[in-house]
């Protein structure tokens, strides 16, 4: 039996390739509105991001999601992000 291909996805932070289930999708939707997209299926534009905090800093400080999402991300949008990433590490890691 043939075996899945499985998508990679390449963080804008520490350009790493990775599973995309791995990655959290950050989208900017038609409403130029920035969030976290769970379900990975929200219509917009999408950037990659890994689930660490280290990889969040390291976009905030290059500017990699704006430049992604052709967008500016304020940094409410950054602290909103931090805390989704550590209940969503949380919730998949059981840290």
């Amino acid at each position: 039996m043939k075996q899945r291909k499985i998508p990679m996805r390449k963080c804008v932070a520490c350009q790493e390739m990775m599973p995309k289930k791995s990655l959290m999708r950050i989208v900017r939707t038609p409403d130029h509105e920035v969030k976290w997209d769970p379900s990975g299926k929200v219509s917009g534009r999408g950037a990659y991001l890994c689930a660490k905090d280290s990889c969040l800093e390291t976009a905030e400080k290059k500017k990699a999601l704006e430049r992604a999402l052709k967008t500016d991300v304020s940094k409410e949008v950054y602290s909103i992000l931090r805390q989704q990433i550590r209940e969503w590490t949380e919730a998949n890691h059981g840290s």
